[in-house]
């Protein structure tokens, strides 16, 4: 699924139209963005955390030329999913699955 698949979802469900949707759909996408760059942490009850999580220096590898190479300190951004979201997952797929 795409950001569009969404947008046209969103669209049909509300009423409003695509371009409004995608200007709301953008500037949720860009708020998200800017408060994990900010370090503050995002919950969304019934959906899921975003936060973001340092990683430590390490050496790694270049898998071309096998040389190490040095890797800084660095901030990733991460998802943990709600249980509800985990559980309506789990249940769909176990369906898809006939298990």
């Amino acid at each position: 699924m795409t950001k569009a698949d969404i947008v046209d979802e969103i669209a049909k469900a509300t009423g409003l139209t695509k371009i409004e949707t995608k200007a709301v759909v953008d500037g949720v996408f860009t708020s998200i963005i800017n408060s994990i760059a900010e370090g503050k942490r995002i919950e969304l009850r019934g959906f899921g955390v975003f936060k973001s999580k340092s990683r430590k220096p390490r050496m790694a590898r270049n898998p071309k030329t096998g040389e190490l190479v040095p890797l800084e300190k660095r901030y990733v951004p991460v998802f943990k999913p709600s249980p509800e979201f985990l559980n309506k997952v789990n249940d769909s797929m176990k369906d898809k699955n006939g298990e």
